[in-house]
């Protein structure tokens, strides 16, 4: 689908609450992104991930506001939230892996601990961290505590405010 300053708010924060959606940024002058399209086209086929297509052109604020200097630019919302992105064509297997992980079940469900899921099927990120972060602590849980704290680390997006403090925090930590 065709987003527009108008309409992206919509069609790709509000969305993106309950569906991943990939923004296309793109030019009609841009080889890369013609050829990057039908790509993108075929691999979200039989995904649950909407694809949107903003003309960068046509919609210079929206290219600003997500900082795309270069295209083809694609970036992936989840919950409002840029949380992966890649700029330039790819050939198919790449962004099948970029989907695989985009469309990876939430971390809460593929934990065994209770605790942590339950913080974050409550929305709680930051209580899960605070978990996590003592559990760091302890060398016998260091590893285990690290290893979910970065699959959130990706959940969330790098940029994510939470991401970037406990990411700090979690380095203080261990270095």
């Amino acid at each position: 689908m065709d987003v527009t300053e108008e309409t992206f708010t919509a069609e790709v924060i509000d969305r993106s609450a309950s569906v991943p959606v990939l923004v296309d940024f793109w030019a009609e002058w841009c080889g890369p992104c013609k050829q990057l399209t039908p790509v993108l086209e075929a691999a979200v086929e039989g995904r649950e991930v909407v694809l949107a297509k903003v003309d960068v052109d046509s919609n210079q604020e929206l290219a600003r506001r997500f900082g795309v200097s270069g295209i083809p630019a694609v970036k992936a919302f989840r919950g409002g939230e840029v949380v992966a992105e890649f700029v330039g064509a790819r050939a198919r297997p790449s962004i099948d892996e970029f989907l695989d992980d985009l469309t990876r079940p939430p971390v809460a469900e593929t934990l065994a601990d209770e605790e942590v899921a339950e913080a974050l099927r409550a929305g709680d990120y930051e209580q899960a961290f605070e978990i996590l972060l003592a559990r760091a602590d302890d060398a016998g849980q260091r590893d285990e505590a690290r290893r979910i704290m970065i699959e959130l680390f990706n959940e969330l997006g790098q940029g994510h405010e939470l991401s970037i403090r406990y990411r700090k925090r979690l380095a203080a930590l261990l270095f």
